[in-house]
C-alpha cells in the first residue's frame, strides 16, 4: 500500500491533471495506491470570496459560484469520460447546495461555522470525484473514514475511531487505486468538518500512519524543499535529505512546502515523507526522515517570514522583579496571539517578541491594559511597536557541532549593511533567527545563501556610469572575463545598470553585454538622482557603483552610495582632489559602512601607485619626497612633438592624444596642469598630509591666449596660432640635450607642477610614449627611491585598473 497526495496546483489545469493521472497509473503498477487530492487551484479562495460577498449582501456571489461550477464542468470536456453526465450531475447537486447555503448567508448576513465547513468542503469533494472518474478508479468520501470533534473549521481528529475506520475499509479493499478528497471529515453526528490549514497533507499523513506505509509522497509544484526561497534566491537548490526537525524548523519560518502540525502522525511512526514535483517527476525531490547521513554543510536551509511586527516591553521597573514575562505572555495568550520569536536581555530591562503584523492592534491594547498601573507610575514604558519587519532563520541539526556559524551569519549580514534588530537561538542550536527590516530580506537571503551554500562564490553587482572610451573598454573586458572570474576566482560579476549622459538602463538579472550599446539607446532618460534611487531600492548584495566619467556632479553622490554600504570604484579624480573635508568624509563613510572606496586609477591609470603608497604608510614608512611624471597625455605630446615636422606639430599631437584616449574629454584639463595638480594632490593626501588644490604651485607653460580660451574649440585654435611658443620650448630643451617633461613634486611640505627640461642622466629622460613614472623617497628608501613606471594613460589600461579595483572588492 502507498499514499500519494497532490496539491491544488498539481490538478489546477487539464494538462497538469494529465500528469497527475500518469504518475498515479505508474505508481499503481507497483502497489495498491491511495491518492489524496486538494481542491483545484483557486477554488478554495473563490469559495471564501463567495461567502464574503454573500455576507456583505453583494449578489455577485452568484457569479462567483457559477464561475466555480463551470471551472469543474469545463474540465470534463478535456477528457473522454464515459460517465461525464453523471459527474456533471454530481457537480450541479453540490453547487446547488452551496448556492442555497450562500443564499442563507446573504439573508442573515452571517456565516455560521457549520455552514462555512460545508461550503469549504466542496472543492475537495469535486476534485476527488472528477479525478476518480477520469481514472476509472474508486472514489471514497474521506468523511466516511476521518472522525473529528465538532469544531467545524479546525476540527480535532478522533484518532481511535478514525484509525479503526481506515484499517477496516482498506483491509477489505482490493482496489488498485482509491481517490479521496483531503481536508474534509465529519463529526460523530455526521456533520461535515474541515481539518484547517494544511488539511489535505493532514489527511494523507493520517492515512499513511494508520496503514504504516513505507513512505508518504507529497506532490506539489516545486522539486522539494529548497535551501532558500527559489523565487528570491535564484541559486537555491533542492535539499535531497532532511530530518523531521529541520523540515519543521524551516516550515515554521516560511518554507511552505509542508505545514508542520500535519506531519505529526507520520513523524510519530518514523515514516519518511518524499516531496516531489508534479511538473518534473524525474527530479529527486526531498526525503524527510528521522535521521540523515551527516552532511558536510552544517546548515540545511535558510527560511524567512515576512509581515512581522516587533513589540518591546521595557523599563527599569522590570529589573529583578519576577512575573513580568508571565503577565506579558498571559495577555497575548488570552487574545490568541501567536508569538513567533522571543528574546530578552540578561539585564532584564526589556523583553522583545515578534508577532504577526495583523495582531499588532490587539496586542498593543492587551499588553497596555495588563501593565496599565506600571505604565502610569512610569515603571515601564508603553509598548514599543516596530513594523515592516521580517525574521530570517538558518537551520541545521549539525550546527551545534560546528564553531563559527553565528559569526559567519553576522559577518555576511554586516558586510551588506543589513542591521539585525533582534536575535534568538535555542539551546538545541538547530536554529539561529534574526529580525531585520523587510526591505533587506532579498539582500540578506542572497548574502547568507552565498556564504553557506555557494562554494564561496561571491556575486558582485555593478552599476556603471560613463560608457565613453574607458567605460566601453571596461564593459568589453568584463564580458571577456566573466566566465574566467566565475571558474577561477569564484566571482559572479553582473552588470545591473549602465548610464551615459543621455540614457540609462537597468536589469536586475544582469544586462547582456553583447548588445548593451543598442539596448541603451532605448533606455530611459538619464538622471543621476534617479539612478541612485534605483540602485538603493534594488538593495542588491555587494553592490558597486563604478564611475568612468570626469563629471563633478556624479562625485557629489559618492557619499550617498557609501552611506548605503554600496562600494565606489572610480577613475574620476574630482572627489579625491576636492575639499579636504570631503575627501576625509568619503574615507570615513567607507570605513563606517564597510563599503570599499577605491580610486587606484586616479593616478597612473592601471599602475599600482596608490596601493603601493598605502602599503608603505601602513607598514610604518614615511614619505619624504615625491617626484613624478603623472600626465600620460602630456608625456605623449612632448615625446612626439617635433618642431620640424608639420604632421607632428603641437596642435596635431594634442589632437592625436585625444583620439588615443590619453586626454580628458576637455584637453584644457590636461594642458593647463589641473589634471596633474589633482594627481599629486591625491598622492600628497595619501601620504598623510592635509593639502588643498590651491596650495599647489602650478607654473603653466601655456600662453595667455590658451589659458583664456572659453571653449575647447577656441582653445585648440590657440594651439595653432601660438605654435611658435611651443616650438621655442622644445627647441630650447633640445639645445640643452634635454627632453621636456611635465613634473609634479612634493618635498618639505611644498607641492609643485611644472614643465621641466630633463637631462639624460635623470630617470625621467627615457620615459617614452604615454608612460608615467613615480619616485617615492621615504625613511626607508633614502638614496635610491622606490620607482613605479609604466603605461599611465589610455582607455585600455585605465579600464583594466578599474577592473582590478572591482576584482579587489570581490577578493576581499
Amino acid at each position: 500500500m502507498q499514499v500519494l497526495k497532490f496539491g491544488g496546483t498539481s490538478v489546477g489545469t487539464s494538462e497538469s491533471m494529465k500528469r497527475v493521472m500518469q504518475i498515479i497509473l505508474d505508481a499503481a503498477k507497483v502497489d495498491n495506491t491511495i491518492v489524496v487530492v486538494s481542491a483545484f487551484a483557486t477554488i478554495t479562495n473563490s469559495l471564501l470570496a463567495a461567502m464574503k460577498e454573500a455576507k456583505n449582501t453583494n449578489e455577485r456571489y452568484k457569479i462567483t459560484l457559477d464561475e466555480i461550477k463551470y471551472i469543474h464542468i469545463d474540465r470534463l470536456a478535456d477528457f473522454n469520460i464515459t460517465t461525464a453526465f453523471d459527474i456533471e450531475s454530481f457537480i450541479e447537486t453540490e453547487m446547488d447546495l452551496v448556492s442555497e447555503l450562500c443564499k442563507g448567508i446573504f439573508l442573515t448576513k452571517s456565516i455560521p461555522h457549520k455552514v462555512k465547513a460545508e461550503i469549504m468542503s466542496v472543492g475537495e469533494k469535486l476534485s476527488s470525484y472528477i479525478l476518480a472518474n477520469t481514472l476509472n478508479a474508486t472514489h471514497k468520501d474521506s468523511r466516511d473514514l476521518i472522525i473529528t470533534s465538532s469544531k467545524y473549521n479546525n476540527a480535532t481528529v478522533n484518532f481511535k475511531r478514525t484509525n479503526n475506520n481506515i484499517q477496516s475499509y482498506f483491509k477489505n479493499s482490493k482496489n488498485s487505486i482509491t481517490i479521496l478528497g483531503g481536508f474534509i471529515a465529519k463529526n460523530k453526528n455526521g456533520e461535515t468538518t474541515t481539518l484547517g490549514r494544511g488539511g489535505s497533507d493532514f489527511t494523507a499523513s493520517i492515512l499513511a500512519a494508520t496503514l504504516k506505509v513505507n513512505k508518504l509522497e507529497i506532490w506539489t509544484d516545486v522539486s522539494g524543499m529548497f535551501t532558500a526561497n527559489p523565487k528570491i534566491v535564484k541559486t537555491a537548490f533542492p535539499i535531497e535529505n532532511i530530518t523531521y526537525q529541520e523540515a519543521m524548523e524551516l516550515s515554521h519560518f516560511g518554507a511552505k512546502v509542508i505545514y508542520p502540525p500535519t506531519i505529526i502522525p507520520v513523524l510519530n511512526k518514523n515514516i519518511p515523507i518524499l516531496i516531489k514535483n508534479t511538473f518534473n517527476p524525474n527530479e529527486k525531490g526531498t526525503l524527510i526522515s528521522k535521521e540523515v547521513e551527516i552532511q558536510k554543510n552544517p546548515i540545511t536551509g535558510i527560511s524567512h517570514i515576512e509581515n512581522i511586527a516587533l513589540i518591546t516591553l521595557e523599563g527599569n521597573g522590570m529589573i529583578g522583579i519576577p512575573g513580568f514575562s508571565k503577565r506579558l505572555f498571559d495577555a497575548l495568550y488570552f487574545e490568541k496571539i501567536n508569538v513567533k520569536l522571543i528574546t530578552q536581555a540578561s539585564s532584564e530591562h526589556s523583553i522583545c517578541i515578534a508577532i504577526d503584523t495583523n495582531d499588532v492592534n490587539m496586542a498593543t491594547l492587551a499588553v497596555n491594559q495588563a501593565f496599565e498601573y506600571e505604565i502610569i507610575i512610569k515603571k515601564i514604558l508603553p509598548l514599543k511597536i516596530e513594523t515592516n519587519i521580517s525574521i530570517i532563520a538558518i537551520v541545521g541539526d549539525q550546527m551545534k557541532s560546528h564553531q563559527g556559524i553565528s559569526g559567519k551569519l553576522f559577518s555576511a549580514l554586516g558586510h551588506n549593511n543589513v542591521n539585525v534588530r533582534a536575535i534568538a537561538q535555542g539551546a538545541s542550536e538547530k536554529n539561529i533567527s534574526v529580525v531585520i527590516d523587510t526591505k533587506d530580506v532579498k539582500k540578506a537571503l542572497n548574502s547568507l545563501h552565498a556564504a553557506f551554500f555557494e562554494n564561496q562564490i561571491k556575486q558582485l553587482n555593478l552599476f556603471v556610469v560613463g560608457i565613453g572610451n574607458v567605460g566601453a573598454k571596461l564593459l568589453e573586458q568584463i564580458k571577456l572575463q566573466q566566465e574566467y572570474l566565475l571558474k577561477n576566482l569564484h566571482i559572479d560579476l553582473r552588470v545591473i545598470a549602465i548610464s551615459n549622459s543621455r540614457k540609462m538602463i537597468f536589469n536586475e538579472n544582469s544586462i547582456n553585454l553583447s548588445n548593451w550599446s543598442s539596448e541603451i539607446e532605448n533606455g530611459e532618460d538619464a538622471d543621476f538622482s534617479l539612478f541612485f534611487d534605483k540602485v538603493k531600492s534594488l538593495n542588491l548584495r555587494n553592490s558597486i557603483f563604478v564611475d568612468n566619467t570626469a563629471n563633478e556632479e556624479i562625485t557629489s553622490y559618492y557619499a550617498n552610495y557609501l552611506s548605503e554600504s554600496i562600494s565606489v570604484v572610480t577613475c574620476n579624480k574630482i572627489a579625491c582632489s576636492s575639499d579636504f573635508e570631503n575627501y576625509k568624509n568619503l574615507q570615513y563613510l567607507s570605513k563606517k559602512y564597510q563599503a570599499p572606496f577605491l580610486y587606484e586609477t586616479n593616478v597612473g591609470a592601471g599602475l599600482p601607485i596608490i596601493d603601493t603608497l598605502k602599503n608603505l604608510i601602513a607598514s610604518g614608512d614615511q614619505i619624504t619626497e615625491i617626484q613624478a611624471v603623472l600626465s600620460g597625455s602630456l608625456n605623449f605630446i612632448f615625446n612626439n612633438f617635433d618642431s620640424n615636422s608639420e604632421d607632428n606639430s603641437f596642435y596635431n599631437m594634442v589632437e592625436q592624444a585625444g583620439i588615443e584616449g590619453y586626454t580628458e574629454p576637455d584637453p584644457r584639463i590636461d594642458l593647463s596642469g589641473i589634471d596633474v595638480m589633482r594627481k599629486i594632490l591625491i598622492l600628497t593626501r595619501e601620504s598623510g598630509n592635509e593639502f588643498e588644490l590651491a596650495d599647489i604651485d602650478n607654473e603653466s607653460f601655456l600662453p595667455d591666449s590658451s589659458l583664456q580660451a572659453e571653449s575647447i574649440s577656441d582653445f585648440m585654435k590657440t594651439l595653432k596660432v601660438e605654435s611658435s611658443h611651443f616650438e621655442k620650448l622644445v627647441n630650447n630643451a633640445s639645445k640643452n640635450n634635454c627632453r621636456l617633461k611635465y613634473v609634479a613634486s612634493f618635498k618639505d611640505g611644498k607641492t609643485k607642477v611644472r614643465l621641466q627640461e630633463i637631462p639624460a642622466s635623470h630617470p625621467f629622460y627615457n620615459l617614452d610614449g604615454s608612460d608615467n613614472i613615480v619616485l617615492f623617497f621615504t625613511n626607508r628608501y633614502v638614496n635610491q627611491p622606490l620607482i613605479i613606471k609604466g603605461a599611465g594613460a589610455g582607455a585600455d589600461v585605465t579600464a583594466s585598473g578599474i577592473f582590478a579595483d572591482i576584482i579587489r572588492i570581490g577578493n576581499s
